[in-house]
């Protein structure tokens, strides 16, 4: 699971998939949307999801078929979005297995809060009373970016696919299996599981300029992959202190 939980928003108005997306983004938030039940289960099959805000009515598989296949896959937390006078709706949607409501329209900091409020459910047990907190996969957030180890892909905060080549992924899967640890030149080809390049081949220093254009806001500033002088280099997660005179 990452630091920043991955919230999947499946409503068939494309406008309150743009709002909601871009106010969960602005809270630091890891977004993707769905039109329909076809669009959620691809989202689903490719990440890891922590919390689907689920439209109940919508053409097609509505959200009490999507609440019964949700729950059969695994313990995401799901929040349905329902009409203003649909108890009934409401209160089907809870016994197939909804963790929490809310009525259409809404104000989106009610949302955040209740999801919010699930997370930490999740994570302490609360929301299933024998399951784990719902993940499906593996992600590391590395800046702007995140990386999938599962499906070895690289995505942007907003979703969008970042292409790398295998030898970026095993760089990038080498530094994420070791945050906050210099890694010699030596060391990442060996992790790479690449040693036609010498050691002191200077095309190891050309792939990290490459995936700082990637993953960094700035790569003029790095900020995640650090150089440590006469040493390597050092992964340093969001919200993590290095301890080492670095760049």
């Amino acid at each position: 699971m990452t630091d920043n939980p991955h919230i999947l928003v499946v409503d068939d108005d494309p406008d309150v998939r743009e709002m909601v997306r871009d106010y969960l983004l602005t809270n630091e938030f890891l977004v993707s949307t769905a039109e329909n039940g076809a669009a959620m289960k691809a989202v689903l099959a490719e990440r890891p999801v922590h919390v689907v805000v689920l439209d109940l009515k919508m053409p097609g598989e509505d959200g009490f078929t999507l609440t019964r296949y949700l729950r059969d896959r695994g313990p995401v937390g799901i929040i349905m979005l329902t009409g203003s006078g649909e108890m009934v709706d409401r209160v089907v949607g809870l016994e197939l297995g909804a963790d929490d409501y809310l009525t259409k329209p809404f104000d989106p900091r009610e949302l955040l809060a209740r999801i919010r409020s699930l997370l930490r459910r999740l994570a302490s047990g609360e929301a299933r009373d024998d399951e784990p907190p719902a993940t499906m996969g593996h992600e590391v957030v590395m800046g702007r970016c995140i990386l999938n180890l599962d499906s070895k892909r690289l995505y942007t905060r907003e979703g969008e696919d970042v292409p790398m080549t295998s030898m970026e992924f095993d760089l990038l899967k080498s530094f994420a299996e070791c945050p906050n640890r210099v890694l010699s030149r030596d060391q990442l080809l060996d992790m790479a599981h690449n040693r036609d390049m010498e050691a002191f081949d200077r095309s190891i220093d050309i792939r990290i300029m490459r995936l700082r254009r990637k993953i960094e806001t700035d790569p003029s500033k790095p900020e995640v992959l650090k150089t440590v002088r006469g040493l390597g280099y050092m992964f340093v997660p969001a919200g993590k202190r290095a301890r080492s005179a670095l760049d």
